[in-house]
């Protein structure tokens, strides 16, 4: 038994409430629950009951057992003075107030369904991968994906909290905050958090100032990730370090915090090389990116604005050092599917609550067009019950596992409070 359970119970009167007595025998008759507190002090406040022919106005205290209220010091503390019932699972001993009057107590054992009970401890005591592993087959599919609707909206939401920072910390500048993001994404898992803090190491007005000329993008790129300090004798590596000494001078760079990149384990086309030179091309051939973002609706109309290719000395090379058999590099659709997952999405969500406006129709159009993304929680999720094969779906059962299950927050789960309160 967990206190939140006691919590659900009370909260959504799921026990038998027309016949209501104290432990002393008093009649209870809950005229309002009161409102769930998740900050200090009583657990519902503004409570109203009928307690035999008197009502009260005050607070709801819930505990597994009465005596955790002087386990918790609640005697001692003044904002329980105000407390009109104990709610308890277990009646171990009688609560007082400070003046020395008895606080009602009503224990929620003798009212509470067994069967509700017996499908709450299944779940709690579940050891599989998921609590509800040998029913989640049975979950109704309109509850399922009206769920995970709104788990996507709730990760969404999630991720625009993040994005709120950044934006703080570049003084409300969207396009600065989109380039820190595309970056990161660029990087992927590997190198996400190197290409973010190469993102990090300069001001968004330099890239600005540089779109002209893509060559010292890719200049201030690769030096700001410390690529160009060899003695490669090359035109193209060599034409780059002087463009970088002199951006380095005029622009006062340093790029000590730069995390290293890494090239271990990683298929030749998402070295950081690569990805370093199509970033600089997106930001060389899109000066007003944003606001292209904003405006783009479909998948097919971000495939057109993101057929972006490396500069030419990278079609025949991965790294600085060594030349390859010639090939176009561009960013592929799978890889576009990541930006727009993992970015562009979120910030157009983003952007769209601070602006007041309601996208959502726009934002599950948009990530249903994207397939579903293959990983251990998908798979694992797919075995059990078929699931529809989006982006959506992918995005909203990591939301699940992660925040939830993973959690035992099954109470605050749509699936766990359908299965707790079935009658099997």
């Amino acid at each position: 038994m967990q206190e939140d359970f006691l919590h659900y119970i009370y909260k959504y009167k799921k026990f038998e409430t027309s016949a209501l007595k104290t432990t002393n025998g008093q009649s209870i008759t809950i005229k309002q629950l009161g409102q769930h507190n998740f900050n200090a002090g009583p657990d519902f406040f503004n409570a109203q009951m009928r307690i035999d022919n008197q009502l009260w106005a005050g607070n709801v205290e819930i505990h597994i057992k009465s005596s955790d209220w002087y386990v918790h010091h609640h005697e001692k503390d003044v904002a329980y003075d105000n407390v009109i019932l104990h709610v308890v699972w277990e009646d171990d001993t009688e609560i007082f107030r400070k003046d020395n009057s008895k606080i009602p107590t009503l224990e929620l054992k003798h009212y509470t369904n067994k069967q509700l009970l017996k499908n709450y401890t299944k779940l709690m005591q579940s050891k599989s991968w998921i609590n509800c592993e040998t029913d989640f087959t049975s979950v109704d599919d309109f509850l399922l994906n009206h769920w995970l609707d709104r788990l996507y909206i709730e990760r969404l939401e999630r991720k625009s909290e993040d994005i709120q920072q950044l934006l703080k910390n570049s003084n409300n500048d969207w396009e600065a905050v989109l380039f820190i993001m595309l970056a990161k994404s660029f990087g992927l898992k590997v190198n996400g958090e190197s290409f973010l803090s190469l993102a990090k190491s300069f001001e968004f007005s330099i890239v600005r100032k540089l779109q002209n000329d893509v060559y010292n993008l890719e200049a201030l790129f690769f030096g700001q990730a410390n690529l160009l300090e060899e003695d490669y004798q090359d035109t193209y590596y060599i034409d780059l370090q002087k463009r970088y000494a002199f951006l380095k001078q005029k622009f006062s760079l340093t790029n000590q915090g730069v995390a290293a990149l890494q090239f271990f384990r990683l298929r030749p086309p998402n070295f950081p090389t690569i990805r370093i030179s199509q970033l600089a091309n997106v930001y060389g051939q899109h000066t007003n990116l944003f606001s292209e973002v904003i405006h783009l609706k479909t998948k097919a109309s971000f495939y057109k604005l993101f057929q972006i290719e490396t500069s030419s000395f990278w079609k025949t090379h991965y790294t600085f050092s060594k030349a390859s058999k010639k090939s176009r590099k561009q960013l592929a659709k799978g890889f576009v599917d990541l930006l727009l997952i993992n970015t562009i999405i979120p910030i157009k969500f983003s952007y769209a609550k601070a602006n007041g406006q309601s996208i959502e129709d726009d934002i599950f159009k948009l990530i249903k067009e994207i397939k579903l993304e293959r990983n251990n929680i998908t798979d694992a999720f797919l075995k059990l019950k078929p699931i529809e094969k989006t982006a959506l779906s992918s995005q909203s059962l990591i939301q699940l596992k992660t925040e939830y299950c993973a959690k035992n927050k099954c109470l605050q789960c749509a699936i766990g409070n359908d299965l707790i309160v079935k009658n099997k």
